[in-house]
């Protein structure tokens, strides 16, 4: 049998290691366990290992450069100079004390390799952000009106000769100029990023040289914004930047490439691009391929995403290659690639490992590692003919049947109640003004309200208790005393430190959403499919498979026993519907919105419950409600309506005076206001520490009327921020609101923190808030901001 294929391209496998060989590596750097030399040796090993699998599975367009210690925009960043000058480095190589400062902060002198302490205590971080439309956070590059751009390193080149050493030959892969531009921020704000763009395109011409001396024939060449709406002169950057590089490096060829949605208007610009190849997300937007297969030159390579990689459903293989048949026939098979629909970042590795899965539910999945077997079969269909891969394409074509019949899958009352939604179930009973009166009534608060936002440090101990009883080592009786004294210890600290409301530590949770979704049904939980958020940061995204309701309450005992300990009020803490969704993988079968619509009824069972058992504050999380916003402004009212929508059906049944919180993680708040004033939530906190408050600005200008916990302190750093800092924070926060309106807060939960760190961190919280009431007494920030 012939072995013809069509090229086969991944564009990055998951960095984190079969085992999570990575995170371990870097903690155990970042705590002192093992040495800089180690952490490279285990970071080499599993690059190795990473190309070997795609070589064995298949793949002929095998990335190099998309591994990162903590991120590829950060990687980027320091490789062509834009180090802030806080962080003290004064050219030459950049040391990875000095990255991991711009990373996660530094405390004390000199620990980024700087000596430079900023407000009072260490180095802060950079601001974190997500990355488009995924849970995965990227380092926002902050860009000095007079930067200067200097190639510091040259990892893409090291890596692609790393692997060339292997004996094998890879494309890199990196960030494009004007993506990275687009993405950064700028300092001060009065001018944009893009504007430096002729001072960074040298370093890039640099760059592809080297790439090209060292024996590179094609980059891959990542310019995701070319998905989202541009302006003109944005258009024009792009034609700028590929005229040089092409001019630079004339014999390498660039594969340009977008995902996460359609090329749209922007069409036209990317195929005049003087670029060898084009690849398009086909998972997000495959109403774009005839548009795009008419657009691109005859000369061009048309790479094809057509494998999800932000999902894990096995890929109809029949529908692909009879789609791609007639594509692959029009241009020749030298014309046409098959790739994943971008990086396969955003799943687990391999399903091999999980081998306790419901046996039928596993037939209907595909992680990165059978993801690149499924591109290898496509590459061989199109190349050799449907009847060369006719039993995988089978096999495929049955789990999808058996999966579409299951009734494992679909529940009657279920979509019956979804059907019985009236508009009375999404609207609290009075303003909010008028709630506000009732709720002073019930729960008496001072002038900034001091809490945070629900989770503490998830201890080795509390890991290990977890564990052992999950393998039987501990008894249920056991573990649940460990849990209550850990609880009853949280709650005791709280109040010997002052803290206005205090939440139960969510000791027994070992996710904010798995925790949920292992009590609701519709939901399967893996053992080891976890996928990067941020650095160390891994996650297991629950998968719903199925219709979801809530058997059994979920969360009311533990808030009936941890309020029973005190008498300040403890926060009821859920996660709401549109993060529960947005952080797991969704099924494919039914409209997202709809899923939202199931779990929204759940999560109001159980606010329900809570109010009912004496709950006078509820928080309901909703951490990824902007991360699902669609990237063109033209499809934000949809989503945004649904969303809002499944907010307030879980929200809206309680009464007056019981106060609804939520929060909010890293987003920029200016273009969805409306829609998070419309969830109506009385209490809102956000993460703002690490933006000086800036993103205040959006309330402010709205005129948001409900009260507001802007983030004091930043928990995705180690460094403790000190009493005078978060205070300088307040005052800033202060310039933007009214006094009634502000609570203190951390950014976040504190789940992944010490608590060496966050004793310290939070008493200096309550200390700046009690500064706060003793100074000359309430502002008005509608007239210290005029």
């Amino acid at each position: 049998m012939s072995n013809r294929t069509l090229p086969v391209a991944s564009l990055g496998f998951p960095r984190i290691g079969r085992h999570r060989e990575l995170k371990f590596a870097l903690e155990g750097y970042w705590s002192g366990r093992i040495a800089e030399g180690d952490l490279l040796e285990t970071a080499k090993t599993l690059r190795a290992e990473n190309w070997a699998v795609q070589r064995d599975n298949g793949i002929t367009q095998i990335p190099s450069n998309d591994f990162s210690f903590y991120d590829h925009v950060l990687d980027t960043a320091v490789m062509v100079g834009a180090i802030p000058a806080a962080y003290g480095w004064t050219g030459g190589e950049v040391p990875l004390s000095l990255y991991f400062a711009m990373a996660r902060g530094s405390e004390g002198d000199g620990a980024a390799g700087c000596g430079h302490v900023h407000r009072g205590h260490g180095v802060p971080a950079l601001e974190m952000t997500k990355w488009f439309d995924t849970n995965y956070h990227y380092m926002v590059p902050d860009i000095a009106e007079d930067q200067v751009f200097t190639l510091t390193s040259q990892k893409p080149v090291d890596h692609f000769l790393e692997a060339k050493a292997l004996g094998i030959h890879t494309r890199p892969v990196v960030l494009g100029p004007v993506t990275f531009l687009k993405l950064a921020k700028a300092r001060p704000a009065t001018f944009k990023p893009l504007d430096l763009l002729a001072g960074l395109l040298p370093v890039y011409e640099d760059l592809f040289r080297r790439l090209a001396a060292a024996g590179a024939d094609w980059v891959q060449v990542d310019e995701p914004i070319l998905a989202l709406d541009l302006t003109e002169g944005e258009r024009h950057a792009f034609k700028l930047s590929y005229d040089s590089l092409a001019k630079a490096a004339p014999g390498l060829k660039v594969m340009l490439t977008t995902y996460f949605g359609a090329l749209a208007d922007n069409l036209e610009a990317a195929a005049a691009l003087p670029v060898a190849g084009l690849h398009i997300d086909l998972a997000r937007a495959p109403e774009q391929l005839d548009a795009v297969a008419r657009a691109v030159r005859a000369d061009q390579v048309l790479s094809l995403g057509v494998i999800d990689g932000r999902n894990i459903w096995r890929a109809d293989l029949a529908a692909i290659l009879d789609r791609l048949t007639p594509v692959v026939a029009a241009r020749g098979a030298d014309a046409v690639a098959v790739a994943a629909s971008c990086s396969l970042l955003h799943v687990p590795i391999d399903l091999e490992l999980e081998t306790a899965l419901d046996a039928d539910l596993r037939t209907w999945l595909a992680f990165a590692t059978q993801k690149l077997g499924e591109l290898a079969t496509l590459g061989r269909g199109l190349a050799q003919g449907k009847d060369a891969v006719r039993q995988t394409v089978n096999d495929a074509a049955q789990a999808i049947a058996a999966r579409a019949s299951s009734p494992k899958v679909t529940d009657p009352l279920v979509r019956g109640r979804v059907a019985g939604i009236d508009a009375g179930m999404k609207t609290r009973a009075s303003a909010f003004e008028d709630r506000r009166a009732a709720q002073a009534d019930a729960i008496a608060l001072p002038l900034f309200p001091t809490t945070t936002i629900g989770s503490f440090p998830q201890t080795s101990d509390v890991r290990k208790a977890r564990s052992a009883h999950a393998g039987g080592a501990l008894s249920y009786k056991d573990y649940e005393a460990f849990l209550r004294r850990e609880t009853a210890a949280a709650i005791r600290w709280q109040e010997e430190i002052g803290l206005d409301v205090l939440v139960h530590g969510e000791f027994e949770r070992n996710d904010m959403v798995q925790y949920f979704g292992e009590q609701l049904s519709g939901f399967a939980f893996t053992r080891h499919a976890w996928v990067q958020s941020y650095g160390s940061r891994y996650v297991r995204p629950p998968i719903i498979f199925g219709d979801v309701s809530r058997p059994n309450p979920m969360t009311v005992r533990w808030w009936q026993y941890a309020q029973s300990l005190t008498r300040k009020p403890v926060k009821g803490m859920l996660t709401g519907p549109v993060t529960i969704l947005n952080w797991s993988f969704v099924r494919d079968d039914i409209p997202r919105s709809e899923t939202c619509r199931q779990i929204a009824l759940a999560i109001r069972d159980e606010v329900s419950d809570l109010e009912k058992a004496g709950a006078k504050m509820i928080q309901i999380d909703e951490a990824a409600l902007r991360e699902g916003l669609p990237l063109r402004h033209k499809d934000w009212r949809h989503y945004l309506d649904w969303a809002v929508e499944a907010f307030r059906l879980c929200s809206s049944g309680v009464a007056d005076g019981t106060q609804i919180h939520t929060h909010m993680c890293y987003s920029e708040f200016n273009d969805i206001i409306p829609a998070i004033a419309a969830m109506d939530a009385d209490v809102i906190s956000i993460e703002t520490s690490r933006s000086k408050m800036e993103l205040l600005d959006a309330f402010r200008n709205f005129r948001y009327p409900n009260e507001i916990g802007p983030g004091v302190y930043d928990i995705h750093s180690p460094r403790v921020p000190g009493t005078e800092e978060m205070t300088g924070l307040l005052s800033l926060a202060r310039q933007r609101l009214q006094d009634r309106q502000l609570w203190v807060n951390p950014d976040c939960g504190l789940k992944t923190r010490k608590w060496e760190e966050v004793r310290p961190a939070l008493v200096n919280m309550v200390e700046a808030a009690r500064r706060l009431r003793d100074a000359d007494g309430p502002q008005d920030a509608a007239v210290t901001a005029q």
